[in-house]
């Protein structure tokens, strides 16, 4: 039998890179992404649901947990994707920026009113404050 190779279909892949404002509002057409920090002094990525506010990527977690003590006040990155198997086309971008809490009582009720939940269900009583420094995003289509 011989090993299968991609139909002419799939062979090449084009990307097209997007320009920043793009990227923001592609982030917030999507409701998940994974956060990527360091625990332990090991890379660490969670998959977590999160919100955008006045550009910012906001999530909301235990105020105890890892994700909460590991990104208070440091730099993380972010990635959100979107990809339809069926037409081949998708896109992901990836941000870089400083994490930190939501500490100011208007700021936190402003943002509970977003709905969001915190992953796993059940808790969430502290916001995490993601401003991007470096956004990059990427519009695929295999061709």
């Amino acid at each position: 039998m011989e090993p299968s190779t991609p139909s002419s279909d799939h062979s090449r892949q084009a990307a097209e890179v997007l320009p920043a404002g793009e990227c923001l509002r592609l982030l917030a057409s999507v409701q998940a992404g994974r956060i990527i920090y360091t625990r332990k002094a090991l890379p660490a990525v969670e998959l977590v649901n999160f919100a955008m506010d006045a550009g910012d990527i906001v999530i909301l977690t235990d105020a105890g947990n890892a994700l909460a003590v590991a990104t208070q006040h440091t730099v993380v990155a972010f990635e959100a994707d979107e990809f339809d198997a069926v037409s081949g086309r998708g896109w992901s971008v990836t941000v870089v920026g400083l994490s930190r809490e939501v500490t100011d009582p208007q700021d936190i009720g402003r943002l509970r009113e977003k709905g969001l939940h915190s992953w796993p269900a059940g808790g969430g009583d502290h916001f995490i404050r993601i401003t991007p420094g470096i956004v990059n995003a990427q519009r695929l289509a295999y061709r």
